[in-house]
């Protein structure tokens, strides 16, 4: 498949990426500065400024970027809107590298994890920011989109076990009763979901063994 990465030179952009290679798939990085990204074309380029044209080429697009700031909280939701419009009506699957704060925490769906009394104050803003984008990607009926939640406990530095649990809305546990994934498990179970295709227009998540 041909896949472009958004954001291919971060933590999981890099994981992604070398996973998706590794299965022989072809990866073009999308980054604004031409660094990290070896093995792999590269387009350099603002994701704000990217056009139809730049990803019609593309099986898959996958966001991966990322924003640590309260003041560009808010460009998850433009560049969640802006792909998904440059992908309206076609059939490239946009695929987000997601939060976990917008899971829900009960059968009924009233409760996000962002919203219960443990949820860290520190990761708020961002946790919020990305459910208000998940909001809005949810309307792009026209757009092939994925959302994919990480386990609440997404640990950069965490191991690969290979095996992981896939939920759907709700937040989910491992075996040890413990919210949690790697990077590297999370990167294998998105590029299964590139290959799959069981989630379009929905939201997943998944968690794995430490």
């Amino acid at each position: 498949m041909k896949i472009a990465i958004i954001g291919a030179n971060g933590q999981s952009g890099k994981l992604i990426l070398a996973e998706a290679l590794k299965r022989g798939h072809e990866v073009t990085a999308i980054v604004r500065r031409a660094d990290s990204t070896s093995h792999t074309p590269v387009l350099v380029k603002d994701v704000f400024e990217l056009t139809a044209e730049d990803l019609s080429a593309f099986d898959v697009v996958v966001s991966a970027i990322g924003f640590w700031t309260e003041e560009t909280f808010p460009l998850f939701d433009k560049v969640f809107r802006h792909v998904s419009q440059l992908l309206a009506g076609t059939e490239t699957r946009f695929i987000v590298v997601g939060g976990a704060g917008s899971l829900f925490v009960d059968p009924a769906h009233t409760t996000q994890l962002l919203e219960t009394p443990d949820f860290p104050a520190a990761f708020y803003p961002l946790a919020k920011a990305m459910t208000d984008a998940l909001v809005t990607l949810r309307t792009f009926s026209a757009t092939a989109w994925t959302f994919f939640s990480p386990a609440a406990d997404f640990d950069a530095e965490g191991k690969a076990s290979g095996n992981y649990q896939l939920g759907g809305e709700e937040l989910i546990l491992n075996a040890a009763g413990e919210s949690y994934i790697s990077y590297a498990d999370y990167a294998l179970a998105l590029v299964d979901e590139i290959e799959n295709g069981n989630f379009i227009r929905q939201r997943f998540t998944a968690v794995a063994e430490k």
